[in-house]
């Protein structure tokens, strides 16, 4: 089948009805997923500091240095949030915080070393690219050994924040301090060779334009091709209320949920050398997430039993995990729990 190319892409997303393009992405997701099972993971998003440098315009979570709000968790905090995910059956935690501009490698490698030998059976996916690129910084050590170092410690993979819109303008107005496109896309190269796993992100409804959205999706697929290393594909909607764009009076609204899903539907028809692309049920809420899994979406995520960044920006959604099976059932598709690898653990027939 021939790829779809960035003029095509621009076409579908400018011409094509919505329910259309819906259509064509559930083929391709048939395609990818005969059987119908439409997973999601039990985790913890563990935001370790909120004390950041970088800044992102964007953003509603960070504090400064020196703010009565900032906090960095001890070990013993990080420890009871652990357990607490342990009694309902949880597997993974999400784990990132802001660039603390103070902590060096030794930490996180003792972070690491301290959760994966306490907590052996939980999946540390953990540690943005702006995170790793300034761990190797104010360490003075190469990306690659933050990599390896993080890996020994019991690192299993890296998520895929800090991508926002991979294009250099875009960066430039929402966050002019973080890393580039190219950095970004060199950690995850380094972190594939490596045999650390990882996810590509998208943050969209900020400044750009859709041939920058579809920009973004060709940087990420010619990464893959390339290596193979990216697990699942997650997108979700710039939420502007409390932050400096919206303060600015740069971005003053959400984008609609049809936007979401006629990006959502081109990412499957796009990327088609990702297995997995994510509902965003967390910016989006139940109802839109659950018709993601019509526009492509074959994963509903999280169960999310913690998240702070999207709550900072006033948007709090909530599912458990029985909620999570429900969503999935009313769409005609089989729910199943799955690990940080894609790997089902629980079918829910």
């Amino acid at each position: 089948m021939k790829r779809v190319s960035p003029t095509r892409a621009l076409q579908l997303l400018e011409e094509t009805p919505l329910p259309q393009l819906g259509q064509m992405a559930l083929e391709k997701k048939r395609e990818l997923h005969p059987s119908k099972i439409t997973t999601f993971v039990v985790d913890r998003n563990i935001n370790y500091t909120n004390i950041c440098w970088v800044k992102c315009k964007f953003c509603a979570f960070y504090r400064e240095k020196g703010s009565p709000e900032g906090y960095l968790l001890s070990f013993e905090e990080i420890d009871k949030k652990i357990e607490e995910l342990l009694e309902i059956g949880g597997t993974q935690i999400l784990f990132q915080g802001g660039v603390h501009p103070d902590l060096k490698i030794d930490y996180y490698e003792k972070l690491v070393s301290h959760i994966h030998q306490k907590f052996p059976q939980i999946t540390i996916h953990g540690f943005s690219a702006p995170e790793i690129d300034y761990i190797a910084k104010i360490s003075r050590i190469p990306v690659e050994e933050v990599l390896i170092r993080l890996k020994g410690a019991g690192l299993s993979s890296i998520p895929g924040a800090g991508a926002e819109i991979l294009v250099e303008r875009v960066r430039k107005i929402i966050s002019p301090k973080k890393i580039s496109t190219d950095r970004w896309l060199e950690i995850h190269r380094k972190a594939h060779q490596l045999g650390i796993k990882s996810t590509a992100t998208m943050m969209f409804g900020s400044v750009e334009t859709p041939a920058e959205v579809i920009e973004h999706l060709e940087r990420i697929r010619q990464l893959q091709d390339e290596t193979g290393g990216f697990r699942a594909f997650i997108m979700w909607s710039f939420q502007p209320k409390n932050t400096q764009l919206y303060k600015e009076g740069v971005v003053n609204h959400k984008a609609t949920s049809a936007r979401y899903l006629r990006y959502l539907a081109l990412a499957r028809l796009y990327l088609d050398n990702f297995k997995n692309i994510q509902s965003s049920w967390v910016t989006q809420g139940s109802y839109i997430g659950q018709l993601a899994l019509l526009y492509g979406a074959n994963d509903l995520g999280s169960t999310m039993m913690e998240e702070n960044v999207v709550r900072s920006a006033g948007v709090t959604n909530h599912l458990n995990q029985q909620e999570m099976i429900n969503l999935i059932r009313e769409v005609g598709e089989i729910p199943a729990k799955r690990n940080t690898a894609y790997e089902i653990l629980e079918i829910y027939r």
